[in-house]
């Protein structure tokens, strides 16, 4: 739904495609991490390389899509998604607020490299993006 949505936007300006506002990215964030999350758990049963590719294709396309001024959204939106697909989607049920707070911290001890690779990969590309308009808006 949110692609036609882009697709519907782009196709009627002609221009640049659609860009997120923080907002947006957080809901993108959200959802796309939360669907590969799934898909991970029905098809193989747990949090594994899908849950962890699938949040580098979605750290990427924060990155890349997320308005000038909104920037700052990308690497801290990603994150969020990643631990929240860890606490609804994780296979170990734990008992109590103690129980998922331990849980939480060993799901992202176990999958620390997906997450600081993600985040790393949006934060670079951001800052990329933000060096790069500084520059253009310099030489005006």
């Amino acid at each position: 739904m949110l692609h036609r949505l882009l697709t519907a936007r782009r196709q009627r300006a002609g221009g640049p495609p659609a860009r997120l506002t923080a907002v947006g990215t957080g809901v993108v964030a959200v959802a796309g991490t939360l669907a590969f999350a799934a898909v991970d758990r029905l098809v193989f049963g747990g949090l594994g390389v899908l849950f962890g590719l699938g949040y580098l294709v979605v750290c990427f396309q924060l990155a890349v899509r997320v308005r000038y001024p909104d920037l700052p959204a990308a690497p801290i939106c990603g994150p969020i998604a990643f631990a929240a697909a860890l606490v609804l989607l994780q296979p170990d049920a734990a008992h109590g607020v103690t129980g998922q707070v331990v849980a939480l911290a060993g799901g992202l001890a176990l999958r620390a490299a997906w997450l600081f690779t993600g985040t790393g990969l949006a934060a670079a590309i951001v800052t990329a993006r933000y060096v790069a308009q500084r520059r253009r808006h310099r030489a005006r």
